[in-house]
């Protein structure tokens, strides 16, 4: 029965437009809930109690915070889900909180370890690999995409006449982003050696669409040979692109660039500008005694 309720309820997921990581989050959770109700055993949804949801999220297999934090989002979708199908008299998930996430400083390249990897890029750009990498972190560290993004990219997608980008984001939400001339001067000599008008914009040496692993073996590479000892990494360029972009643009465009739905997520870049904490520092009124 109980069994029978989650299927239903992934379907419904489907139906209803999650994204396919939201997805398969949801399928991982809801498997280890299950796993958890079979010590019990529960078979119904009725069956569960609040008890039963409070020790799954904090203790079942020594939860990490962010473990946590996802069993309680699923909870909350699953018995949203059992209650508008009048399976469960009311949502009792939504009693549990969120656990507290203690924010964290983004790490990120400074300019002097971003050029150096732009200049190793630049260096190896004699041929359509070269120029396809050299493109791919261009993109990661100028404009901040996400790595979802970037391997989801096609040929139509790009328009070098006025040099703007389209984007399928975070949500499958579409967006348009103005390319530094840097970055089409690049595309301009990768896209005449490409071999297909349209299709996938990364292809890999199998003439497929590029995948997470060939970007991973990529940054591994480059990192060892240049000896950085930071984790060179998709979201690691991301947190570049938005320090660097707010310190001269502020938070507004940087928001935008990066396609943040709300305001909170781009403010976390906001303590990493020197340049306006000196600025206020000289106008501080007690900085002249």
């Amino acid at each position: 029965m109980l069994e029978t309720e989650m299927k239903h309820f992934l379907s419904y997921c489907r139906i209803s437009d999650f994204s396919k990581k939201s997805i398969e989050a949801l399928t991982t959770r809801l498997n280890e809930f299950k796993e958890y109700l079979e010590t019990d055993p529960i078979r119904s949804s009725k069956e569960i109690s609040y008890r039963h949801l409070r020790e799954y999220v904090a203790e079942f297999k020594a939860p990490s915070i962010h473990i946590k934090k996802g069993r309680v989002w699923t909870l909350h979708q699953f018995f949203h889900f059992l209650t508008l199908n009048g399976l469960v008299g009311e949502n009792i998930a939504l009693d549990i909180p969120y656990p507290k996430i203690e924010k964290t400083v983004p790490h990120f390249l400074t300019i002097d370890e971003y050029n150096r990897i732009l200049q190793y890029f630049f260096k190896k750009a004699i041929d359509f690999f070269g120029l396809r990498n050299l493109v791919i972190i261009m993109m990661l560290g100028l404009l901040g995409l996400r790595l979802g993004s970037i391997l989801s990219l096609n040929i139509e997608d790009i328009d070098l006449e006025t040099g703007l980008l389209q984007i399928i984001d975070k949500g499958r939400k579409g967006r348009t982003l103005i390319m530094p001339g840097a970055l089409c001067r690049v595309l301009s000599q990768y896209l005449p050696i490409h071999d297909q008008k349209e299709g996938p914009l990364f292809l890999s040496k199998r003439k497929k669409r590029i995948s997470l692993r060939t970007l991973q073996i990529i940054f591994k590479q480059s990192a060892d040979e240049l000896g950085i000892e930071k984790h060179l990494h998709a979201h690691l360029f991301r947190h570049t692109a938005a320090t660097h972009l707010n310190r001269v643009a502020g938070p507004v465009i940087t928001q935008h660039v990066l396609g943040h739905s709300y305001r909170k997520n781009t403010e976390k870049y906001a303590h990493l500008n020197p340049d306006q904490y000196a600025v206020y520092m000289k106008r501080h009124p007690f900085m002249s005694m």
